[in-house]
């Protein structure tokens, strides 16, 4: 590896930004470790990204299992020997108001969206420290910065992924950088299954302007890119067409 290449993983990486970073940070050069629980299309960029001349492998992963988080980071580390980069992306926003008492959508999001980013940096912390230094970089939203009607909890899950990963940044001082990207309505498939039918009647309008994956890809590498001395805290990244 040249000393601008970087061993990056990244959790939900199956589709949406996850796929897009994926091959964003491939065509910059990085070797990329793709985790998700749909091996299929993620065995289908690995080969996309090898016919495009870059390096990827990819594992199953489940983030709300916290050895599997771990034997993810272990597969990394024995095939490229070091983890510079965790892309804590993996995440569902099954919305709904919280008077229609969706208790297991909500259990769901905590584990996921939540204990799945807390998982990955338990995970890559004791590597980075000991190769001395890496990048946590986790995927929020602006619903880290607001709260709207049906996305209550997927807010209070944002608005916490906002808060350790500032309380990363304040205990590793220095050695561990730490970014959260925070998009607005972005292309993806978090709504396509929406359960509540008030949530997927609000959501055709607030997604009516929307972001490429790509986008988002762009403000991930961006920060990755940064020399070891500068680090990239938060990034919101919206539509300018568009309220969110």
């Amino acid at each position: 590896m040249t000393e601008h290449t970087r061993v990056v993983l990244i959790t939900g990486a199956s589709s949406g930004i996850g796929a897009a970073g994926a091959r964003r940070l491939a065509a910059d050069g990085h070797r990329v470790v793709l985790g998700a629980r749909r091996t299929d299309r993620l065995e289908h960029l690995v080969k996309e990204i090898h016919a495009a001349g870059g390096t990827a492998m990819f594992r199953s992963l489940d983030v709300t299992d916290a050895a599997d988080v771990h034997a993810f980071v272990a597969a990394a580390r024995a095939a490229y020997g070091r983890v510079d980069v965790l892309v804590n992306n993996a995440g569902i926003m099954p919305l709904s108001r919280l008077d229609a008492g969706r208790t297991d959508e909500w259990d769901r999001m905590i584990d996921v969206n939540l204990r799945g980013v807390l998982h990955g940096i338990a995970a890559v912390l004791p590597v980075m420290r000991e190769q001395g230094g890496g990048h946590v970089v986790n995927i929020a939203s602006v619903g880290a910065y607001e709260v709207s009607p049906t996305a209550v909890v997927y807010c209070a899950t944002k608005f916490a992924v906002r808060a350790l990963s500032e309380g990363l940044r304040q205990e590793s001082d220095g050695s561990v950088r730490v970014t959260v990207v925070s998009p607005g309505v972005t292309d993806s498939e978090l709504v396509d299954h929406l359960a509540d039918p008030e949530a997927r009647a609000l959501m055709r309008t607030y997604r009516a302007v929307s972001l490429p994956a790509e986008t988002i890809a762009d403000a991930i590498a961006y920060a990755v890119a940064q020399p070891p001395e500068v680090d990239v805290n938060e990034i919101v990244v919206r539509p300018a067409a568009g309220a969110q």
